[in-house]
């Protein structure tokens, strides 16, 4: 099941805009100081790198990511969610908006 709602945490306003507008999302930390951050990124073909393992969880939509060292295309969808490495990247495929919550490690 996909997360819906997030409650009691604080929100920066500011969007962190990457790739000229094709990911944007917002960071969020919760009471505990555990961080978090959603958003959305747009049909692209993109590279992303970590440097804390990452989950990425979709809320919405679907993509198609690839874990750096590996050839096969996986698909995430709504309920499903993946995990990175930490100092590592992957490719991720979208052709439809896919909304995600990143869980940082």
């Amino acid at each position: 099941m996909s997360t819906t709602q997030i409650d009691g945490v604080s929100v920066n306003t500011q969007a962190s805009v990457y790739f000229d507008g094709k990911c944007v999302s917002h960071g969020i930390t919760f009471p505990d100081g555990t961080k978090k951050s959603v958003g959305v990124v747009l049909p692209a073909t993109l590279t992303f790198n970590t440097g804390a393992p990452e989950i990425m969880e979709c809320v919405a939509g679907s993509c198609e990511y690839k874990l750096a060292g590996s050839d096969q295309w996986l698909t995430s969808k709504p309920g499903e969610q993946f995990s990175i490495a930490g100092n590592s990247s992957f490719e991720i495929r979208v052709t439809e908006a896919y909304h995600y919550i990143c869980h940082f490690g």
